[in-house]
């Protein structure tokens, strides 16, 4: 009879430990399983620190032993600290008058070859081609009347290039199988940059965009020196326990309208940079049409997702994905209000657009990979990996790849589009088919069939490999098919 109120007792004691021990982790909790966004993101911020300010003296970010990510836990606002820190770092003027990453880090080639200065400049500016339909993105005429091209620039650091020619090296010589599960080390980093003719900018407006002098080539494949603006950035980087990158972008302000959901129709009473004044209804102006090689329309491109962001078409409430709502918008938003007030410089009037990574939270390094290589991370089904801005688009790098639906109304959570969709672990190359970590970096992949020993590459395989990466996109909504038919089957 006497072990009656001892139970009790024990009971109590454990129900009180259970619940100190939840509010004591409650904003982590609540949020890993999606159920606390609101309590997040009104009761605590997602802010930047001090520290990185004056943008003259912004530090790197912590990345391995020590870092946030030597945890086996993470916080969504963690993810979008360490984007906007990175941001700052690689933008942080030096001594020179150029941004760090036109200093430091070396411009290289979609293979990764060196870029060599033309006309005495360090930027050199070829490539106009977006990714998947190769979409061309062109300024509207009627913002300063005319009409420019944009250009890309890709930039990587030591860490990155180093352990991509030693991979391709072992597996060029045959001491590595093309699968494997390598991973590029933390603090490995490249960047992708969008820049325009400073001539697309209305004059009074162009001291809103940080500028430089670059060797740009024209029609008659000649080199010419030009005043260029900076619209966008990728910066995508290697943290402790996420090999598979965090993919986080940068945008100027005010280049294109978002498109609003809750009304059906995207407007602007204004021209923009990429948009012209007025009002249109579904995604033509994001269609890249590959029969006659030109937008669906023309002078009408649009952000489809704020942030990133999917919304419900005609009630404009967020998605059901794989990432809770409204946390990771509001911390976006606070995080980029928060710089807003404490950065002085040009790279006031960018903002950062969101990120994505994979949940791998209290998993191992060898898991970690293993994941890479075989689950589908680029779903956005609610029990997948994909965390962040789950439809992440840059207006100025995936104008035409936002979706690859042909009606915005055949847009929900089991084909959204994000970088994992492209950036996977398969190689390209058809006659060396296989499955590693390295190959979400596209440059990887490239390299490796560049420095392909010449006794077995051939222009075929060349070819093979720009047509699976075209094949790429189609898999992809293939793939988004199959996933809606089982969505659907599972929850009939």
């Amino acid at each position: 009879m006497k072990r009656k109120p001892i139970i009790i007792i024990l009971v109590i004691v454990f129900l009180i430990a259970s619940v100190t021990v939840f509010f004591l982790n409650k904003e982590k909790i609540l949020e890993k399983f999606g159920i606390a966004s609101e309590y997040a993101s009104a009761n605590k911020p997602c802010e930047c620190e001090t520290s990185w300010f004056p943008h003259e003296k912004t530090p790197a970010p912590a990345e391995g032993d020590g870092s946030p990510f030597d945890s086996s836990t993470t916080t969504n606002c963690m993810f979008h600290q360490w984007s906007w820190q990175k941001f700052l770092w690689v933008t942080k003027p030096m001594p020179s008058g150029n941004p760090f990453f036109l200093d430091s880090l070396q411009l290289v080639s979609p293979q990764m070859e060196d870029v060599a200065p033309q006309l005495a400049n360090k930027l050199v500016l070829s490539s106009i081609n977006q990714a998947g339909f190769k979409g061309v993105l062109v300024s509207n005429p009627k913002f300063n009347n005319v009409a420019d091209t944009v250009f890309y620039s890709i930039h990587v650091n030591n860490l990155l290039k180093e352990k991509a020619v030693l991979m391709a090296s072992l597996i060029n010589s045959g001491k590595m199988s093309v699968s494997n599960l390598e991973t590029f080390p933390v603090g490995a980093l490249e960047l992708k940059v969008s820049w325009i003719d400073i001539n697309a900018i209305p004059k009074h407006e162009q001291a809103n965009y940080f500028t430089t002098k670059a060797a740009v080539i024209n029609k008659k494949k000649q080199y010419v020196e030009k005043t260029v603006a900076l619209l966008g950035m990728h910066v995508v980087g290697v943290v402790k326990n996420h090999p598979e990158f965090i993919w986080a972008t940068f945008e100027h302000k005010d280049m294109a309208p978002v498109y609003d959901k809750k009304n059906n129709s995207v407007t602007s009473s204004k021209e923009m940079l990429f948009y012209e004044k007025g009002k249109t209804t579904g995604i033509k102006g994001i269609t890249w049409d590959t029969i006659t090689n030109l937008p669906a329309v023309a002078n009408k491109a649009f952000i489809l997702y704020e942030y990133g962001v999917p919304k419900e078409l005609n009630t404009g409430k967020f998605m059901k994905t794989s990432q809770a709502e409204p946390v990771n918008f509001d911390n976006i938003e606070s995080v980029n209000k928060c710089v807003a007030t404490h950065l002085k410089d040009v790279f006031r009037n960018y903002f950062y657009n969101g990120s994505v990574w994979l949940d791998f939270d209290g998993v191992s390094p060898e898991n970690q990979a293993k994941a890479i290589v075989t689950r589908d991370i680029s779903s956005t089904l609610p029990d997948s990996l994909v965390r962040g801005s789950v439809n992440l688009a840059n207006i100025t790098m995936e104008t035409y790849t936002q979706t690859f639906k042909s009606d915005i109304h055949g847009i929900n959570n089991t084909n959204l589009v994000n970088c994992f969709d492209c950036h996977q672990a398969s190689n390209f190359d058809s006659s060396r088919p296989g499955n590693s970590p390295l190959f979400l970096s596209h440059i990887f992949g490239d390299y490796l069939l560049f420095t392909k020993p010449k006794a077995t590459l051939s222009a075929k395989n060349a070819n093979d490999a720009t047509i699976a990466k075209a094949k790429r996109i189609e898999e992809i909504e293939a793939k988004k098919f199959e996933q809606l038919k089982e969505f659907i089957n599972e929850n009939q």
